[in-house]
């Protein structure tokens, strides 16, 4: 059977009132995925949302590391997936295999390496519309700090190795790498020699998306907090008067 929102939050509360919170120094609860983690903020919401409130230290400091690895998890699995993925197609696929001169298709086939960041960023946007309550921001901030670090970390990165690939990549020493491909050496080198170019545009390019997924979600909810705040200041305004 189905466990409604308002039996969520009693279970919680009772938890808590119990001395047993579910988030506790004995590992009870940690997050398994993402997913996992949005599950709890929404249910941290859902009590805080109702007017009930919860003692920030709910959120005990493993529950807390839970959210920022998870958030590290997170942002470490996207980073690896546009690390392998994007020179593939970037200097690879798109270039040499598909030859599309349609707008449209190129930017879908640009995106694809990104299919799982942008799926994870658009995740915490929907994340950003529950900060509400200091549990909730608390579990929030968690979640996020965790995940902007790490691609933070992974743009840098990843920028500094395109930019010293590009740098080193002389045609001298591109030349000698490609004598180790025989017959395909001179096709190697002037391929090699075609995309040099369009390596640091790429790592810049690369490194901007890692940047915005990282900070956006966070600019997002505070923007959103703002407003709420900003709002609700203006509705009491309003009745008192004042």
């Amino acid at each position: 059977m189905a466990i409604s929102d308002d039996q969520r939050g009693n279970d919680y509360r009772n938890n808590y009132m119990a001395g047993a919170p579910l988030l506790t120094g004995g590992g009870e609860w940690k997050p398994k995925n993402i997913i996992d983690a949005v599950s709890e903020i929404q249910q941290f919401y859902v009590i805080e949302s109702k007017g009930q409130n919860i003692p920030v230290e709910f959120l005990t400091l493993e529950g807390t590391l839970g959210f920022f690895k998870m958030g590290m998890g997170s942002g470490f699995s996207e980073a690896v997936f546009v690390f392998f993925l994007f020179p593939v197609f970037e200097f690879y696929l798109i270039p040499f295999v598909f030859h599309t001169p349609i707008t449209s298709m190129k930017i879908l086939l640009n995106a694809v390496p990104f299919a799982l960041l942008i799926g994870n960023t658009l995740l915490c946007f929907y994340v950003s519309r529950y900060y509400v309550g200091t549990l909730t921001r608390k579990a929030i901030n968690s979640l996020f700090l965790g995940r902007a670090s790490i691609l933070f970390m992974k743009s840098l990165l990843m920028y500094t190795l395109y930019f010293c690939a590009a740098k080193l990549a002389t045609p001298e020493r591109v030349w000698m790498l490609a004598k180790y491909f025989n017959q395909n050496a001179e096709s190697f080198y002037y391929g090699v020699l075609s995309i040099l170019p369009h390596v640091i545009p790429a790592a810049i390019m690369c490194s901007i998306a890692m940047l915005l997924s990282a900070f956006l979600p966070y600019g997002s909810a505070y923007f959103l907090d703002r407003g709420r705040r900003r709002k609700l200041h203006k509705n009491q305004a309003r009745v008192t008067g004042h």
